[in-house]
């Protein structure tokens, strides 16, 4: 048996899927934030542009930034576990949410942001293979803004056994 050279968890052909069949993207993204397909409102890929024809060729943008329901969504999928991944997931929101202030626009208007990775290593010492998170006060755990969030999914941590109820794994 020959292994697989390729597989979607390959940034490019994960991008190339997805932008060439937006309603299965729509779909993923709808499992991905445990929200129905029927309360999407508005939907749309950001950053369509395709990645050069030779797998393996650097390119700068291989993430997926969409517009769901008002909110910005970056999709990000990291098969190298480089050490810095949660400083590299901060950093994608940051620029994504400074970026969505227009000159001399007003801050409360700043779309709510959510990075959602998709990882294959081991990134928290958790069972789970979803993490989320927010910025919350240390002490009384309440948000200090709605307007950040992200959502880890690391692909080692997925169970064996799948249930046909949970479409997020099937």
């Amino acid at each position: 048996m020959t292994k697989l050279k390729h597989t979607f968890k390959t940034d490019i052909l994960f991008k190339l899927l997805f932008t060439k069949h937006p309603e299965l993207l729509k779909r993923l993204v709808a499992q991905l934030l445990g929200i129905t397909l029927e309360s999407i409102t508005q939907f749309g890929i950001r950053n369509p542009e395709m990645t050069p024809e030779i797998i393996g060729k650097k390119f700068s943008r291989l993430d997926i930034v969409m517009t769901v329901s008002g909110q910005q969504v970056d999709l990000e999928v990291q098969v190298e576990d480089e050490g810095d991944y949660p400083e590299r997931a901060m950093f994608y929101w940051a620029r994504l949410f400074s970026n969505a202030l227009p000159a001399g626009g007003n801050y409360s208007e700043l779309p709510c942001t959510i990075i959602i990775s998709i990882v294959d290593f081991i990134l928290f010492e958790c069972a789970e293979f979803h993490s989320e998170y927010q910025a919350l006060e240390v002490t009384r755990h309440t948000p200090l803004s709605d307007k950040m969030a992200y959502y880890f999914y690391e692909l080692p941590k997925l169970p064996k056994d799948v249930s046909s109820n949970d479409l997020l794994l099937l």
